[in-house]
């Protein structure tokens, strides 16, 4: 396989894993996502650009997978749009106790992309990604103001991908990166170094075999004196940090890591539905009905309730009348059309359900299952991106706008508790788990 292959099945599996289940709409304002633990390579890129022409057609999809619904249109009446939507209060006068405002460049002027927290005030970053130039991992100290250099990123012949799903745990970092050597089939190899600064060393080469079927590997997590990874196609292992062969973990053979010790399976319109904790044997079920589109954490699900019906649409014709083709074949009598009746979030056994604003971002993960970013529509139509505290029902400006081609960096966001977002020549590092 080729460099060039081996991107392209990561733009496609990617695709695949975010695609939204039920288009809803054509999305006026495109929608991109500043990713953390994946560097930005061109394939990162490439992807960002394969999502949005797959949706091109009745949709526009967002980087991170969710497809929203369209703004109201000026009638052609000429009547008047519907009023703004109220705009909360900047994220820095709601949830002060965990905004850090930084820079967006080193002291020396080097761009970096936020990975991690390694603790309440040091950040762990990356310079070089899109460059070209070498790879460092750096702490930035959010008090001070002051990065430290941990290492530099081991730069290896026949590498396709750059450093890839960085983790952190009991003082070690762990990062992998994508390889071919000649004669050899690909690997990806996974390696570490002491949070604490050193040199970076190997741990392991997990076999990848045909990556445009099977995919890379992902969820990537230090544990103890392991590291575990999962298949993107399923199957979680386990490798001493010391080195060896990775091993299946009993009971995962077909799972994804969620949040270590808990691992679950993709089914349909239910992801994450099963749960397994690897190293007690709990099992949690959520309670899912069957018109519903769920997106589940440990403790939370969240998602929508559709109606889907089959409606009619007349076939194209040219300005003589004549049927236009949809490619070689007749365009389809009949399309089906999906409506929400209701988005949600509750727990996994099916209590405690609150609504959610109608313009959530579905398909996105909620920081620590609790904070949903939600799209309003400010003065001028302009979109306004807002977080949502599902506990208390507050909300906050994140301060995100589009930009002149219309362009909205989506903030990155996980079931972790970091977020991260440029604006201007500032880092905006919100970390949710100091709001109480």
């Amino acid at each position: 396989m080729t460099e060039l292959e081996d991107k392209l099945s990561r733009v496609f599996s990617g695709a695949e894993r975010r695609a939204p289940q039920a288009p809803v709409g054509l999305l006026a304002t495109v929608k991109t996502r500043h990713r953390r633990r994946r560097a930005r390579t061109a394939a990162f890129r490439a992807a960002a650009a394969v999502v949005l022409v797959a949706g091109g057609v009745g949709k526009a999809v967002s980087a991170l997978g969710a497809s929203t619904e369209p703004r109201p249109a000026v009638s052609a009446t000429g009547e008047a749009e519907p009023p703004a939507d109220k705009i909360p209060p900047p994220v820095e006068q709601v949830w002060p106790q965990a905004v850090h405002k930084i820079p967006a460049k080193l002291p020396d002027g080097r761009a970096y992309y936020p990975q991690l927290l390694l603790d309440d005030r040091t950040l762990l970053v990356m310079t070089g990604v899109n460059d070209g130039k070498r790879q460092f991992l750096w702490s930035y100290d959010l008090d001070t103001g002051r990065p430290r250099k941990i290492a530099e990123i081991p730069p290896t012949k026949g590498s396709a991908i750059f450093a890839d799903d960085v983790a952190a745990g009991g003082g070690d970092i762990v990062w992998w990166s994508s390889y071919k050597e000649a004669g050899r089939p690909r690997v990806a190899r996974i390696w570490t170094v002491p949070a604490a600064g050193g040199r970076p060393r190997p741990v392991t080469d997990v076999p990848l075999g045909n990556v445009m079927k099977q995919g890379h590997i992902n969820g990537l997590t230090v544990t103890g004196s392991d590291v575990v990874f999962a298949y993107e196609k399923g199957g979680v292992y386990r490798v001493p940090l010391s080195g060896g062969a990775p091993q299946p973990v009993k009971g995962a053979e077909r799972h994804h890591v969620l949040q270590w010790p808990w691992v679950g399976v993709h089914r349909g319109k239910a992801v994450f539905r099963e749960l397994l904790n690897v190293e007690t044997g709990e099992r949690r079920d959520a309670v899912i009905k069957a018109d519903e589109e769920v997106r589940c954490g440990v403790d939370r699900c969240a998602g929508v309730a559709m109606r889907y019906r089959t409606v009619k649409v007349e076939r194209p014709r040219d300005r003589s009348g004549k049927e236009i083709k949809c490619g070689t074949r007749r365009c389809p009598d009949t399309a089906r059309s999906a409506t929400i009746l209701r988005r949600f979030v509750r727990d996994r056994d099916g209590s405690h359900e609150r609504a959610l604003p109608t313009s959530f971002q579905q398909g996105d993960d909620a920081g620590l299952e609790r904070f949903f970013k939600v799209t309003l529509r400010g003065p001028g139509d302009q979109t306004v991106l807002t977080l949502y505290d599902v506990d208390t029902g507050t909300s906050a400006d994140l301060g995100v706008r589009p930009d002149a081609r219309g362009v909205m960096a989506i903030p990155d966001g996980g079931l972790d508790r970091l977020m991260t977002y440029p604006i201007g020549n500032e880092m905006y590092v919100l970390d949710l788990a100091a709001i109480k």
